[in-house]
């Protein structure tokens, strides 16, 4: 299907509400977006840094933290 979004014509919030509308729509079925296939490399470098405690988590408070501490 292809069709023509008139994005020129569209307010800002009228785009980012489109927006929303489709990835919500994308988000209710993720099982059929397919993963890109980098992605598991990426996940098990990720995973080995872990183990090798090269790399830890972070909970989404200091997440958020660190974020805002880099863009000061």
């Amino acid at each position: 299907m292809h069709f023509i979004i008139p994005l020129e014509k569209m307010s800002i919030e009228d785009k980012l509400q489109a927006i929303e509308v489709i990835w919500a729509d994308l988000a209710s079925t993720p099982e059929n977006i397919p993963s890109p296939s980098w992605h598991a490399d990426v996940l098990r470098a990720r995973e080995k840094r872990i183990s090798e405690g090269a790399s830890s988590f972070l909970d989404i408070t200091e997440a958020k933290k660190a974020v805002r501490d880099l863009l000061k």
